[in-house]
C-alpha cells in the first residue's frame, strides 16, 4: 500500500503497524514521536495502530544538544 510519510510516497505491505514503519525506517520508537491523519499514536499504540492507504505520517525526532 501507498502512504504518505514526511511529504513522499512510500510503499509498505499491506496493513503495516506504525512500529513496523518505524522498524523498516531503522528507528526505535523512543524519541521519535508519530502522527497518522493529524492525531498522535502514542508509543503503546504502535504496535496495533495499523496504517491504510494513503495515510499522511508524520515521523519526527528529538534531536539532543544545545
Amino acid at each position: 500500500m501507498q502512504i504518505r510519510l514526511n511529504g513522499q510516497d512510500r510503499e509498505l505491505a499491506d496493513a503495516a503497524t506504525v512500529a513496523e514503519l518505524l522498524a523498516s525506517l531503522a528507528l526505535r520508537p523512543e524519541g521519535v514521536a508519530v502522527a497518522v491523519d493529524r492525531r498522535v499514536i502514542p508509543r503503546g499504540e504502535h504496535t496495533s495502530h495499523r496504517l491504510h492507504p494513503g495515510a499522511e505520517v508524520e515521523v519526527i525526532r528529538a534531536v539532543g544538544g544545545g
